[in-house]
């Protein structure tokens, strides 16, 4: 007969259940200040607010691949005030339909120093160039996937990154999902023999 005593250990310590004390009391949040709450975005701080680009030519394809996408972010800062980006900062184009129009977009960023980027998009709606987006952000990487534009943005956790993801409602890119993801990798190039 086999002995029992290991079927009879379960999980409980060589000194059996043992009382820790008193659990500790579970309380809702207190709310600090509840009869403050932030007001509202304004337009020109709304990253989503969709507006029409001055100074550049109407598209009457539609598509922002007829777009010269330097002479848009050029007018498109000027009309902000600000500087045209240096060329040497802006990343190549990407011409992908995110307002589901069967009609491509224009994406770019501009990277205003090694760690800050700012994710623009375009649209040509009814021919005038819009922006359609104007991100500024930390960017861990940016995706297509579904219909939606994902942006990825690191956390104080190197483990993880924040993904917002964003879609087009029909008249302005709304937020549709918040998330945490792990952090990815770029892949390493090998060197050496094997297949490619």
């Amino acid at each position: 007969m086999l002995p029992l005593l290991p079927l009879l250990g379960g999980c409980a310590g060589v000194e059996g259940l043992r009382n820790d004390g008193r659990a500790r009391d579970v309380r809702a949040p207190l709310a600090l200040w509840p009869e403050y709450t932030p007001a509202p975005l304004a337009r020109e701080d709304n990253p989503a607010a969709v507006k029409p680009v001055r100074g550049v030519p109407r598209i009457p394809s539609g598509s922002m691949a007829d777009a010269d996408a330097l002479a848009v972010l050029d007018a498109d800062l000027t009309a902000e005030g600000r500087r045209p980006p240096a060329p040497k900062t802006v990343r190549g184009p990407r011409f992908y339909d995110v307002t589901h129009d069967g009609r491509p977009d224009l994406i770019t960023v501009i990277d205003r120093d090694p760690r800050n980027s700012e994710l623009r998009v375009y649209s040509a709606r009814n021919g005038v160039v819009t922006r359609i987006l104007a991100l500024p952000a930390v960017l861990a990487g940016v995706e297509l996937a579904a219909g939606h534009l994902t942006i990825r943005e690191p956390t104080k956790d190197p483990r993880y990154v924040s993904v917002t993801d964003v879609v087009w409602d029909g008249d302005s890119m709304a937020l549709w999902d918040l998330t945490l993801d792990e952090s990815r990798r770029p892949p390493t190039a090998h060197t050496g023999g094997g297949s490619p």
